[in-house]
Parts: structure tokens; sequence; C-alpha cells
């Protein structure tokens, strides 16, 4: 194994959880105000919105015939809208800290996932992982 370090991609991974967890801290107080539907409507709106004048300069050339295939369909429908509206709806019933906590299962869920699916094997560093990741959201959610 060879270690490599990327401080492009350090920063990038950094800048993707702070804003992870300013989209958590916003969703936190909007949802008293508004329905979570609403929300999510709302920010995949403003989502596309920002990323338009990306276009620009990539101008999108799309493919039809691949945006209809089951897998995109599932993950522009399953992964990202219905995640998301899942995702508020905890926010508002957990409140932002303890769902953080949960958050670091999702390695547990596809570990599982691939067992089920892609039949693949478990390791013991797997298994250690998987233990540690488990007394860490244990240990989270006794304080």
């Amino acid at each position: 194994v060879v270690l490599k370090l990327s401080p492009v991609g350090d920063l990038l991974t950094l800048l993707a959880a702070l804003s992870w967890a300013f989209y958590s801290l916003v969703i936190k107080r909007m949802t008293g105000r508004y329905p979570t539907v609403f929300i999510t409507r709302k920010i995949f709106f403003y989502g596309v919105l920002t990323i338009l004048p990306a276009f620009l300069l990539h101008p999108l050339q799309p493919d039809f015939d691949v945006l209809l295939q089951p897998l995109v369909l599932f993950l522009a429908v399953l992964a990202s809208l219905i995640c998301y509206i899942l995702w508020n709806v905890v926010l508002k019933q957990l409140g932002t800290m303890r769902a953080s906590n949960y958050i670091y299962l999702n390695p547990l869920v596809t570990m599982v996932a691939s067992v089920l699916i892609l039949h693949e094997q478990i390791t013991w560093i797997t298994l250690m992982g998987a233990a540690c990741i488990i007394l860490g959201v244990y240990l989270a959610e006794k304080k």
C-alpha cells in the first residue's frame, strides 16, 4: 500500500464536512417554520440554480438514454430525493447533534449491503472498523 498525501483532496474533504455541518444547522433552524418536503424542494431548486453557471464553461450534452436507466433513476429518486427528505425528518425529530452521530453508521450499512448484494467477504479489519464505529456512536450517544 502506497500512502500519498493530497492536500487538495484533504481540503476538499474538510470543506465537504463543513458544508454538511452548515447544511444541518440551516435545516435545524428551518424545520420549525416549514414542512420538510418544502425545505427539500427549495434546497434542490437552489442547488440546480447555483450549478447552472458551471454549464457556461462546460455545456451540458445530455444523453437521455442514460438518464432513463434504472440505476440512474434509483440514484436520482431514492439516493438523492428520498434520502434528503428522510435526513431532514431525522434532523427535525432527533436534532442536529444526535442525527449527526448516527450518520457514522453509514459504513456499516454499506458493509452489510456489499455482503448481501455484491457477495463481498468480511475481513477481520472490516469487523474491527465496524466495532470502532459502533463503539464511537455508543460513546457519543452516552454523553
